[in-house]
């Protein structure tokens, strides 16, 4: 597609809005089987299990949180099949045409971090799979390097380069890999509660896990109140929602591929509310039933599966895990960050391009590991980070804007979307302050209560969403629409 009067300093293939629109459904479906059914979903959907106290509340409070997902992510996805445009591209309408590369990086560096902390559970999973070996095992406990052992770095290293085979023919290749990948997981996961459930001699929905236990195990999140309690259960559907805080922004990077609203709906009715629901009850029925087999709450997949007594299952739950993250690391953390690094260099940087500068960004993070720890804090910090910046794209889309956006001045340097030499101001502002009281003070400072940082995305979204508004309302620049 050509735009007339186009600046090659913002347009470049990849860029431009999509063509082909053959992502149906199915497609759809699948950018969520790829991006949940990962060993980092299961972990959290575990570790989110323990705040619950029981099953019934588990299922309730996720329930609720998959409802919101499902409503914020068509919102998103709307967008992207109306302007068929990528997310640093969308970002324009609100950012600013040279503004709009301070979102578009925010969410390829949270992409990066996301990327190497999705490979390292990936390689972690072949590693419990190889210590099963002693002379393997001796190797991993008495060789190390970079803060890990040598075992972990190999491992992640050759993880970390399979992933770049994928994407070398595009945006199709990625959609043929999730359309096998996402489903794959589904099939490891029924068998691994299946075998539990077996070796436990019942399949419980009721957990017998001490309180005890399961304050010891969430002591550190920073989700308010015991366990069971109403403050957790809020708690943990706002960490639920906030786990798809990226993929909030660049949804549209997807949705622009498929061909109507209703293909959009569809996938994502099934991919996000049934499908995040189903995962989180084998998620809670495995984590119910390892308990009573092992005596101990496993919240990784990989290390239930190393206690396998059958190699078999050991090495074919491994390569499952493995691949199904490589799926979501493809879906989330590639695609997003191609398009952002290509968005502030067009000229030099195509999607290839882009993908391989997160790669290596990841691959520097690993010697640092800043994923490792608590799931629900690590979450919490990182969406954060871009509950502001989706307020104000939201609020300018369908308040300001009224879903009406002039696609091909989003390519032009001297067009609607230039605001003050390429930077609008008002966004700015709104997102800045919006931060502050989503990141700043509640993760460096002790200014606000404890239970802050949890609800971190909402309130960024919510304020930044508000006074970019007001703002915007004040604006002379353009008139908010009757």
């Amino acid at each position: 597609m050509t735009i007339p009067g186009a600046s090659p300093n913002l347009y470049n293939e990849d860029l431009a809005p999509a063509k082909v629109r053959n992502w149906g459904p199915f497609s759809i479906f699948n950018v969520w089987t790829s991006d949940v059914h990962s060993l980092w979903g299961y972990y959290l959907a575990a570790s989110l299990f323990l705040f619950c106290g029981g099953f019934f509340n588990f299922i309730v409070a996720i329930g609720i949180g998959s409802l919101i997902i499902y409503a914020l992510m068509n919102m998103v996805g709307y967008a992207g099949v109306k302007t068929g445009v990528p997310y640093p591209v969308l970002a324009r309408a609100s950012f600013g045409i040279w503004g709009a590369n301070i979102p578009a990086l925010v969410r390829a560096i949270v992409a990066c971090f996301w990327y190497g902390a999705q490979t390292a559970a990936a390689s972690g999973a072949i590693v419990a799979l190889l210590i099963r070996n002693e002379s393997m095992l001796a190797f991993h406990q008495n060789s190390h390097m970079l803060g890990h052992s040598t075992l972990e770095v190999i491992c992640f290293v050759v993880i970390w380069a399979l992933q770049l085979l994928i994407i070398q023919k595009g945006m199709e290749t990625v959609r043929r890999f999730q359309d096998w990948a996402g489903p794959a997981v589904w099939v490891m996961m029924l068998i691994l509660a299946v075998y539990l459930c077996v070796k436990s001699g019942k399949f419980a929905f009721t957990s017998d896990i001490p309180l005890d236990v399961l304050r010891e195990k969430t002591k550190d999140a920073g989700i308010p109140g015991d366990p069971g309690s109403w403050t957790a259960l809020f708690g943990v559907a706002a960490i639920w929602v906030t786990y798809f805080s990226a993929l909030y922004l660049n949804f549209c990077d997807f949705a622009r591929y498929a061909p109507d609203k209703a293909a959009l709906r569809k996938g994502n009715i099934w991919g996000l509310p049934v499908n995040l629901i189903l995962f989180s009850l084998v998620a809670g029925v495995t984590t119910i039933a390892a308990y009573d087999v092992y005596g101990d709450v496993l919240l990784h997949p990989d290390q239930i599966s190393a206690k396998f007594d059958s190699w078999f299952l050991a090495l074919l739950a491994a390569l499952t895990f493995a691949v199904a993250t490589l799926g979501i690391n493809v879906v989330a953390n590639f695609v997003s960050p191609a398009f952002d690094f290509a968005n502030v260099f067009p000229k030099q940087i195509d999607f290839k391009k882009g993908g391989y500068i997160a790669a290596l960004i990841a691959l520097v993070l690993y010697p640092f590991a800043p994923w490792e720890g608590s799931a629900a804090s690590f979450v919490g910090i990182i969406g954060a980070t871009m509950g502001p910046i989706f307020g104000v794209m939201m609020v300018d889309y369908y308040l300001i804007r009224k879903g009406e956006v002039d696609v091909d001045a989003l390519y032009r340097e001297d067009g609607e979307f230039r605001f003050q030499n390429g930077w609008h101001v008002n966004a700015f502002v709104a997102a800045g302050i919006g931060a502050i009281f989503s990141s700043i003070l509640p993760n460096f400072t002790d200014w606000l209560p404890t239970w802050w940082g949890v609800y971190g995305w909402f309130f960024g979204v919510a304020i930044a969403g508000i006074l970019y508004y007001v703002l915007r309302s004040a604006s002379a620049n353009v008139p908010v629409r009757a």
